[in-house]
């Protein structure tokens, strides 16, 4: 009883980690898109600015929480040898160590703007703008390491958020670029460049990597996890 009781905490705690990484994207998506195309200018007599601020900082609370509770499960989870400490130090895990830890610098990004913003007071107005830029650096990398790591990356449903999160982000850059009263040539060529670069280097990788079979033992799974799987079918491909 206690072993089928260890199986079947790990399993809910799997699970839990799926869902809430699912939801931390859709949530920071939300964010980075309503920060790209900087909310003010969303605001109109239906839509006054302070509603779209509300929504912004909610949902900005939101991913951190539901990032938290990711994070917290994943630990829990007795399957993959993940620390806490893996959660901060980038590439510092034994599983998937790269994938992860591209999920860990995210991680350590969104907490530099996370608690500078409970003190913009102190570290000023300037500085608080420029550390927020690192929410959309985080961005990518919390994408890409969702496919490096994600369980369901093969499957329709995940697929369809993915490419969802990442349209969003793109025509919100698109709209910022086109309301900026002055966009200058070099922004419009930062912009669309990276987003170009960004897309086109996932359609190269995608097929080769995430998508492709094998690839739980390239991502760096360890082999004895591996093994495990093999000697219980019903989970074979799932995580």
């Amino acid at each position: 009883m206690l072993i089928g009781a260890i199986g079947s905490s790990s399993t809910a705690f799997w699970y839990l980690t799926r869902a809430t990484g699912v939801v931390s994207l859709l949530l920071f998506t939300l964010v980075v898109a309503l920060g790209v195309v900087d909310v003010s200018r969303l605001s109109s007599p239906s839509w006054p600015r302070f509603l779209i601020d509300a929504v912004h900082r909610q949902a900005a609370l939101l991913a951190v929480i539901f990032l938290s509770l990711h994070i917290i499960t994943s630990v829990l989870d007795t399957y993959a040898p993940i620390g806490l400490i893996d959660a901060f130090i980038p590439f510092h895990s034994a599983y998937r160590p790269f994938w992860l830890g591209l999920g860990a610098a995210a991680f350590d990004l969104l907490l530099a703007v996370f608690i500078t913003s409970l003190i913009r007071a102190r570290v000023g107005a300037r500085n608080w703008r420029l550390i927020h830029w690192l929410a959309y650096a985080s961005w990518p990398l919390a994408v890409i390491h969702g496919f490096g790591t994600g369980s369901d990356v093969r499957r329709a449903w995940m697929l369809f958020l993915d490419v969802l999160c990442i349209l969003v982000v793109l025509v919100a850059v698109w709209v910022r670029v086109r309301l900026s009263e002055s966009p200058t040539r070099a922004g419009r060529a930062w912009a669309g460049g990276l987003s170009v670069a960004f897309v086109l280097g996932l359609i190269i990788w995608l097929p080769g990597g995430p998508l492709a079979p094998g690839w739980a033992r390239r991502a760096g799974t360890p082999t004895k996890l591996i093994r495990s799987l093999h000697l219980v079918p019903s989970q074979t491909g799932t995580r």
